[in-house]
C-alpha cells in the first residue's frame, strides 16, 4: 500500500502531523510520503491521497478543489472539501440547528450591536486576512470590509466573543468518526494588531496545549458532523468551539479538509488514524 499525505511547497517535508502519521503507517506495513498537491505528480502512483497540511490553496481554491476531484481516491472526500472549503458551509450548519457563532454575510458596513467583531474573508485559513477591531477602530475596519470585497471575496462579520482571551478555542478532534482527543488553543487576534497573515498553531510556544471535551461540546461536535452533505466517510474532523454570552459552546468553525490534528497532544491518536486509512485501503 502507497499512500500520498498531501502537502504544499511551503511545508514539502509535511507537518508534524504527517511525520506523525508516516511513522505509524510504516507500522502499519504500508509506505507513505509527503508529497505536493500542485507538483503535477503522477497521483495514479498511489492508491490513496490523504490531504494533510495543503496549506496555501485559499488564492487557489478553484485550482484546488478540481485538484481533488481529479484524484482517483482521495479523503476527506472531494465533495467535502468543495462544502468545506468556504466558510459559507456555516450557513448550512446553522439552518440545520447548530449553534453557530453568530455571522454577517458580506454587510454594507460595519456592525454597531457589537464592542467587538472580526472581519475576515470565507476562504481562508490561518486567520489569513483577518482582523480583531473595537472601539475607536471604525475606519480601519471599513477600510478592511471594503477592501475584502473590493477584491471580489465573500465577508464574514462575527462579534468577538470574550472567553477567546480567557478559555481559548476548544478543538475536538474526531478520527474515523469517533472523538479521539481534545486540544485548547490560545487567542490569535490582537486587539490593535491590524489584519493579519496566515498564523499557524505552535504547540511549542504553548499555543495549543490537551484539553478534555465536556459533554456540551460533545453534542455539539456530533450534532455539526451529522449535518454535512456526502459526510458518511469522513477520516478525520476538527471541530472548533467557543463559550458563547451564556457560556454554552458554540461553533466556529468545522475543519473537514487540512486541519492540524494535533497528533502530538494525544499519544495513540497518529496509530488510530493510521488504521483508519488502512482500513479503507483493505
Amino acid at each position: 500500500m502507497t499512500i500520498a499525505l498531501a502537502t504544499c511547497s511551503l511545508l514539502p517535508d509535511g507537518s508534524d502531523d504527517v511525520q506523525d502519521l508516516i511513522g505509524a503507517l510504516a507500522a502499519e506495513g504500508a509506505d507513505a510520503e509527503p508529497v505536493i498537491w500542485d507538483a503535477g505528480v503522477d497521483w495514479t502512483r498511489y492508491d490513496l491521497v490523504v490531504i494533510r497540511s495543503t496549506w496555501d490553496y485559499t488564492a487557489r481554491r478553484d485550482e484546488f478543489t478540481a485538484w481533488a476531484r481529479s484524484l482517483p481516491r482521495v479523503l476527506n472526500p472531494a465533495e467535502v472539501v468543495r462544502w468545506n472549503t468556504d466558510k459559507r458551509y456555516l450557513r448550512d450548519l446553522a439552518a440545520a440547528g447548530v449553534p453557530v457563532v453568530p455571522t454577517l454575510w458580506d454587510p454594507d458596513d460595519i456592525p454597531s450591536e457589537w464592542p467587538e467583531f472580526v472581519v475576515k474573508p470565507a476562504v481562508s485559513i490561518g486567520a489569513g486576512d483577518t482582523a480583531r477591531w473595537g472601539p475607536g477602530e471604525e475606519d480601519a475596519a471599513r477600510a478592511h470590509l471594503r477592501s475584502l470585497r473590493e477584491a471580489g471575496r465573500t465577508v464574514m462579520v462575527q462579534p468577538y466573543l470574550s472567553a477567546v482571551d480567557t478559555v481559548g478555542e476548544t478543538a475536538l478532534v474526531f478520527l474515523d468518526g469517533e472523538y479521539s482527543h481534545a486540544c485548547r488553543k490560545a487567542q490569535i487576534l490582537t486587539a490593535g494588531a491590524g489584519v493579519q497573515g496566515h498564523v499557524r498553531d505552535d504547540p511549542a510556544r504553548g499555543q495549543v496545549t490537551a484539553s478534555t471535551a465536556t459533554d456540551g461540546e460533545l453534542e455539539v461536535a456530533r450534532r455539526a458532523l451529522a449535518a454535512v452533505p456526502h459526510g458518511d466517510d469522513l477520516l478525520y474532523a476538527r471541530v472548533d468551539m467557543i463559550p458563547g454570552p451564556d457560556g454554552a459552546p458554540m461553533l466556529i468553525e468545522l475543519e473537514l479538509t487540512e486541519p492540524a490534528l494535533y497528533l502530538h497532544h494525544a499519544p495513540g491518536s497518529a496509530g488510530r488514524l493510521a488504521k483508519a486509512i488502512i482500513s479503507r485501503l483493505r
